[in-house]
């Protein structure tokens, strides 16, 4: 009992500093080395009144509910960064259709590939302590990946986070959905077919690239997740950031997967087993968090030279998205999980994601410090297009289109009707 009220008074204590430094699990690890602010509840500009700035939020907002009541959706949060400052936060339809229980800002979802960004921030961290040499052969480290031709051995660190194995793009990621043990695949790879010479080109990989997760775990000397939510999520204050399935699946406020906006899937374990790749979870304001962190709003968190490292190009990639978007992007490039490419000129930085029954992107401009971040719980690559609108809204650019719904098929009158009356009875979109 004794012990107990002292672990009591020692937290008040902590707390009244405004401070915490007990690892989320109670396992009595200290989290950083930087002190970690407690997180208060937030007054969030989630009302037209709060709306400030150069974009058009009321319009933007119009935009987002009626694409949110599409039957391709579900659920929606976004939230916009304009001048390095968040402007914007705002949640649409349904984290379960089966309950009809809505997104709300605290809502989880995963980041799917964002997550590969934590992963090269972190490398970029490692390396600048001199703990890791990102030049270094990956061979030199105890990983599970082999490559054709015993390439492990040319093939560096930042090879691997550059996409630059050489591997066809994807290499085994339907083995990996299948079930299969992904360190298996790892090793398996050395039989895989090779798209180019190891180092030469830009292949995308999940499988391969979580070897990372082996290689900074060591460096870090723990656990890959627990490495990123000490270094980086825990500092920032992003409570709800976090790794691993059963973490989602658990939380009292987590968006279900969804075929369209009446089914509801079933959560797959695939991508959480390799977590550099696609590992991350976190509600939107969280999110945001991130975002932020990248654009340098956090230096004692996230240094400016361990960004630099982490987002400069190391490799040109092929164009990114499909139809009219891929055809107004130009200059795509890739750093340590991290895409940079050009729009309308102006320089973009971020990344993208998609697994089974989720979405995600963070996108932004560095000049300006502005920039999206869109989490949905649906397979519809539509709203990749926000950032874009948003970003023509800050420059004052004739309306390109990105979010009219015109000229997409038509909805059925009942399906249309019965997302409007749910989206509106819930009062989390607005009504034309």
């Amino acid at each position: 009992m004794n012990r107990v009220l002292t672990f009591l008074i020692a937290i008040a204590a902590l707390g009244s500093a405004g401070w915490f430094g007990v690892h989320a699990l109670g396992d009595g690890r200290t989290l950083a080395s930087v002190p970690i602010p407690i997180k208060a509840a937030q007054d969030l500009p989630d009302t037209p009144a709060e709306w400030r700035g150069r974009i058009d939020y009321r319009a933007l907002d119009r935009q987002l509910a009626d694409l949110s009541r599409r039957h391709e959706m579900a659920g929606l949060a976004v939230a916009v960064v304009e001048d390095g400052e968040l402007r914007f936060v705002r949640t649409y339809g349904v984290a379960d259709a089966s309950t009809g229980a809505p997104v709300t800002p605290q809502t989880l979802f995963r980041w799917a590939s964002v997550s590969k960004t934590a992963t090269g921030v972190l490398a970029a961290a490692l390396a600048e302590d001199g703990a890791i040499d990102l030049g270094r052969p990956v061979a030199d480290w105890r990983t599970s990946l082999h490559l054709p031709g015993g390439a492990e051995a040319r093939v560096t660190l930042d090879n691997l986070l550059a996409q630059r194995t050489g591997l066809t793009k994807n290499a085994y990621d339907e083995k990996l959905e299948e079930g299969q043990d992904p360190a298996l695949l790892r090793a398996s790879l050395a039989a895989a077919p090779l798209q180019c010479d190891p180092g030469t080109c830009h292949t995308y990989q999940n499988v391969a690239f979580d070897a990372a997760s082996e290689i900074l775990a060591q460096a870090a000397n723990e656990p890959f997740a627990n490495a990123v939510e000490d270094r980086f999520f825990r500092p920032l204050g992003m409570v709800s950031a976090g790794y691993g399935m059963e973490r989602l699946t658990g939380a009292k406020d987590w968006a279900r997967p969804h075929r369209n906006n009446r089914e509801v899937r079933p959560s797959k374990p695939a991508y959480w087993r390799v977590p550099a790749a696609a590992g991350v979870e976190s509600d939107i304001v969280d999110f945001s968090i991130w975002m932020r962190a990248m654009m340098g709003d956090r230096p004692d968190v996230l240094p400016g030279p361990v960004l630099r490292l982490a987002h400069s190009p190391r490799i040109g990639t092929q164009r990114l998205y499909g139809g009219p978007l891929r055809q107004a992007i130009g200059d795509a490039s890739y750093g340590l999980g991290w895409r940079s490419f050009t729009y309308a000129g102006h320089r973009l930085e971020g990344h993208s994601g998609a697994v089974s029954g989720y979405r995600s992107t963070m996108i932004f401009e560095p000049a300006t410090r502005t920039g999206v971040v869109a989490l949905w719980n649906s397979d519809w690559g539509f709203p990749f297009r926000i950032p874009f609108a948003a970003i023509d809204s800050y420059h004052k650019r004739e309306d390109a289109g990105w979010l009219d719904l015109s000229k997409l098929p038509p909805q059925t009158g009942d399906t249309a009707a019965a997302n409007l009356v749910a989206a509106a009875s819930k009062g989390q979109t607005s009504l034309p």
